[in-house]
């Protein structure tokens, strides 16, 4: 491993990742803001008696996004919006899994899974991984001497 590569920028599709993600979640969270029932309607489940409640999903997502843009800056200082959004990215598919298990939500509900959550994986954890070998690389470089 070479050291001098962390001194420099993190790789340039970290990046483009986070900002993939920062304009999905906003473009999906806003969807979710302005037509509550569109998913329920898509998916031909009954629509909830509060949509308000997915309308704060919405609001969430898309705060998600901004956070995501926010690290696409600087991902290497910024991990912490990482690792929140990865861990909402795995949890989420365990409480919707969860709540087919119970019978609480069909599993056709899920089909927003795979382009929230899952396909994120890999490359949030990717991300993590280069900010903890970048501080490595960086606390365990020797102290230099100054003059």
């Amino acid at each position: 491993m070479n050291i001098n590569n962390y001194y420099s920028r993190p790789p340039t599709w970290i990046r483009w990742w986070l900002i993939a993600a920062g304009i999905y979640n906003l473009a999906w969270g806003a969807v979710n803001v302005v037509f509550p029932n569109l998913l329920f309607d898509l998916v031909n489940i009954p629509r909830p008696n509060y949509p308000e409640i997915w309308q704060c999903v919405g609001m969430i997502v898309g705060v998600y996004g901004i956070g995501y843009l926010i690290a696409a800056k600087d991902p290497r200082t910024q991990w912490p919006i990482v690792l929140v959004g990865l861990l909402g990215k795995l949890f989420g598919p365990i409480g919707f899994a969860s709540a087919v298990i119970r019978g609480t939500l069909p599993a056709r509900f899920g089909v927003t899974l795979l382009t929230n959550d899952l396909i994120w994986w890999i490359p949030f954890i990717l991300i993590l991984r280069d900010a903890v070998r970048a501080k490595s690389a960086i606390t365990s470089e020797p102290a230099t001497r100054q003059s």
